[in-house]
C-alpha cells in the first residue's frame, strides 16, 4: 500500500469534495442530455446549469445573466483582456487604447498582454512593492485618456498578497464619472473565493475571474462575471450558447461541481471557522519555518491569503528541496505550478526585487480544508534536516 500523501499545494489545485462529486455524479451518468436540447434529458440539464448560475450570480451579488460559464480561469482571464478591448477596437477603429496590468499577474493574464503589446495597444505593467502589493496612487499615475482596461489580481497565487481590489475600484469609479470612454475593471480572483469578500458591487469590478479546481471543485470549468452593459465581442464562436457571449456545448458536470464549491462557500460560519483553522495551520508553519537560519518569508505578513506561506532558503534550489520533500511524501511548490516548467525565476519575486539567484530558492506552501496539524509538523520536522543538507552540497552561497 503506498503511503498517504502530505499535500501541502493546494494554491496549484484543492482535492475534490466530496459533496461535490456526489452532486456531479448524476450528470456523469443517467442526466447526460445537452442542456441545449428540447428533450426531458436536455431540459433536466439545463436547470441544473440554471441552478449553478444563479448560486455563482448569488455568492457575487450579481445578476444571474451576468455569469458566464468557460473552461476555467484561463479561458475567463483571455476573456476579460481581450473581450472589452476587440468591441472598442470594432468601434473605433484606429485609435490607439491603453489598458494597465499589474506586474504580479498569472501568465494567463501576462501572456494576452504581451500579444497585445506587439499590436498597436499601450500595455502598461504596475510595479508592486517589495511586499508583492500594488500602490493605488501609482495606478493612478498611470491611467491616461485612452486607458480602457485595469486588470489586478485579488490575491497572487505564488505569495499570497492580497491586493486592495476596493480602493482600486473606488478610484476608477470616482475617474469613470468625468470621462467619455469608461474604464473597465478586472479581477482574477482565483485564489481569493474562499477567503476575502468577492462581492462585485462593493468592489467596484466590471470583470471577475474564478476556476472550480481551486474551490475543492472540478478542474475544466471556471466563470466569468460580466457587468451588464461591458462592451464585450466574444473569444469563441458558435453555437449561441450563453447570449452568444461563451458559446459551446454546457460542461453539466463540471457547471454542477462549480455549483456546489460555491454553495459550501456560502456557509459563512463555517467557512470563517476552516479558515481560522487554516490560518492556525500556516502560522504554526510559518513560526517553525523561521526557525531555520537564512529563511526569509516573501511578502506581507499580514496582508496575505490565509493559506498561503512563501519562503526564500538561501543557498539552495528550490526545486531540489521540492523533490526531496516528495521523496518523503510530501508535496509544495516552487511558485506557481502553471511556470513550474520553466527554468526562469518567479516573475512575482522579480518584480518584487529579489534577485535571481535567491528567487531560485522559493518555495510555497499552500494549506486547504483537509489539511491537519500533523501534516505541518511533519513538514517541519522533514525541511530542517534537507535543507541542512542541500546546503552543505551546494555551491550556492
Amino acid at each position: 500500500m503506498s503511503k498517504k500523501i502530505i499535500y501541502l499545494d493546494n494554491a496549484a489545485t484543492t482535492p475534490l469534495d466530496p459533496k461535490v462529486l456526489t452532486a456531479m455524479m448524476p450528470y456523469l451518468q443517467g442526466e447526460f442530455g445537452n442542456a441545449s436540447s428540447l428533450h426531458t434529458l436536455g431540459l433536466n440539464n439545463r436547470v441544473a446549469v440554471d441552478r449553478a448560475q444563479a448560486t455563482v450570480a448569488s455568492f457575487l451579488g450579481a445578476q444571474k445573466s451576468e455569469v458566464y460559464f468557460t473552461s476555467g480561469a484561463t479561458e475567463s482571464d483571455n476573456m476579460a483582456i481581450f473581450g472589452p478591448l476587440r468591441a472598442l477596437q470594432a468601434k473605433f477603429p484606429g485609435r490607439r487604447w491603453q489598458i494597465i496590468v499589474s506586474s504580479i499577474e498569472h501568465d494567463a493574464i501576462l501572456e494576452p498582454a504581451k500579444q497585445l503589446a506587439k499590436e498597436d495597444v499601450e500595455v502598461v505593467f504596475l510595479p508592486v512593492g517589495s511586499d508583492g502589493i500594488v500602490k493605488v496612487e501609482e495606478l493612478k499615475k498611470l491611467i491616461k485618456e485612452n486607458t480602457i482596461l485595469v486588470s489586478i489580481m485579488y490575491i497572487n497565487n505564488e505569495i499570497g498578497a492580497i491586493q486592495p481590489i476596493q480602493e482600486i475600484g473606488a478610484l476608477i469609479k470616482e475617474l469613470n464619472k468625468t470621462r467619455s470612454q469608461k474604464i473597465y475593471f478586472h479581477t482574477d480572483a482565483t485564489q481569493a473565493l474562499a477567503y476575502v469578500d468577492c462581492n462585485v458591487d462593493k468592489l467596484g469590478i466590471d470583470m471577475l475571474s474564478l476556476s472550480g479546481h481551486k474551490i475543492y471543485g472540478p478542474k475544466g470549468v471556471g466563470a466569468l462575471y460580466l457587468r451588464k452593459g461591458t462592451q464585450f465581442q466574444p473569444l469563441i464562436w458558435g453555437g449561441h450558447q450563453q447570449s452568444g457571449v461563451r458559446s459551446g456545448t454546457y460542461n453539466v458536470p463540471g457547471i454542477v461541481g462549480l455549483g456546489k464549491a460555491i454553495e459550501i462557500l456560502k456557509d459563512s460560519k463555517k467557512i470563517a471557522q476552516e479558515n481560522k483553522k487554516i490560518k492556525d495551520l500556516r502560522d504554526y508553519l510559518i513560526k517553525e519555518i523561521k526557525k531555520i537560519p537564512k529563511v526569509k518569508l516573501n511578502g506581507d505578513a499580514k496582508k496575505r491569503s490565509p493559506n498561503n506561506a512563501s519562503f526564500i532558503f538561501e543557498g539552495v534550489e528550490g526545486e531540489s528541496v521540492l523533490l526531496m520533500l516528495s521523496d518523503k511524501n510530501i508535496a509544495v511548490s516552487t511558485g506557481s505550478a502553471c511556470s513550474s516548467g520553466s527554468l526562469e525565476p518567479s516573475h512575482v519575486l522579480s518584480a518584487m526585487g529579489v534577485s535571481p539567484e535567491k528567487a531560485h530558492g522559493s518555495l510555497r506552501f499552500s494549506l486547504g480544508r483537509f489539511n491537519t496539524k500533523a501534516d505541518v509538523t511533519a513538514l517541519v520536522k522533514a525541511l530542517p534536516t534537507i535543507i541542512k543538507r542541500l546546503r552543505k552540497m551546494s555551491p550556492i552561497k
